[in-house]
């Protein structure tokens, strides 16, 4: 039987487990929310899962490593590496997760050259758009359509996510557009992660992966911002995921 790999990526918000054949191609790709026990919830998906070995990423990877004895991958070579799995020629990322964001810049054959993280502040993160939404009144899978539908934004000043939730409340209050506001609040996630991208990773088409790469208005004003395309995958946010498996699968496999 053809070996398979995997990849866990254990996120602040879900867990993707993506299992490889020894060439590479996707045979099994799971979700679930991570929970008060990511540890439990990660050993859920991988019940009844056939693989020969497994590799960790995400901000979990390090509680993974010592309760599954498996080895473990960065969030950076794994996203790079499920980047590149999406689009061959990729030279730049950019992954927005639940509790950081980051730009990456590859060299030619895939290696990572650079890169810039935020993990210090909730703002430019997939959190921040969360509370956002919910101040808002959206659901947050409906967040970028509904903001795309603006007329106009309402700029909002400040990026710290507790002055932010009180200025978003006050100017609901105030009586401006729900929508106008969201548009503001993803014009000022966009200003930050472009920003990133343009010290770490300054040329070439944008690869977003990550779930929040499933958001329109995002991808949008980015686009626009940087005058460069941004490309996703409908399977963005297994990408770290991906990566993982693939590592563990040319590691191991080959």
């Amino acid at each position: 039987m053809e070996r398979r790999f995997a990849g866990i990526d254990i996120g602040s918000r879900t867990i993707e487990l993506v299992v490889v054949d020894g060439k590479g191609r996707v045979v099994k790709s799971l979700k679930a929310d991570t929970g008060f026990d990511p540890m439990a919830e990660a050993r859920r998906l991988m019940d009844g899962v056939g693989y020969d070995g497994i590799m960790a990423t995400g901000y979990g990877r390090n509680l993974f490593e010592i309760a599954f004895e498996a080895p473990t991958v960065t969030e950076i070579k794994a996203h790079a590496r499920g980047a590149r799995a999406f689009f061959a020629q990729a030279t730049s990322v950019l992954d927005i997760g639940g509790q950081d964001s980051k730009a990456i810049a590859l060299f030619a054959n895939g290696k990572v050259k650079k890169f810039e993280m935020n993990d210090r502040c909730a703002a430019g993160t997939g959190k921040f758009l969360e509370i956002m939404a919910r101040t808002l009144g959206f659901d947050i899978e409906a967040f970028g359509d509904e903001a795309l539908r603006a007329e106009k934004e309402t700029a909002i000043s400040s990026m710290c996510t507790v002055f932010a939730e009180s200025e978003v409340t006050s100017l609901i209050a105030k009586g401006q557009d729900r929508r106008e506001i969201a548009l503001g609040v993803h014009a000022s996630v966009m200003r930050r992660v472009a920003a990133m991208l343009q010290r770490a990773a300054p040329e070439g088409d944008v690869v977003f992966t990550g779930g929040v790469a499933n958001n329109g208005c995002l991808r949008s004003l980015l686009a626009q911002k940087l005058g460069r395309k941004v490309r996703h995958s409908p399977q963005a946010q297994f990408a770290g995921a991906l990566g993982a498996a693939l590592i563990a699968m040319e590691g191991k496999g080959r």
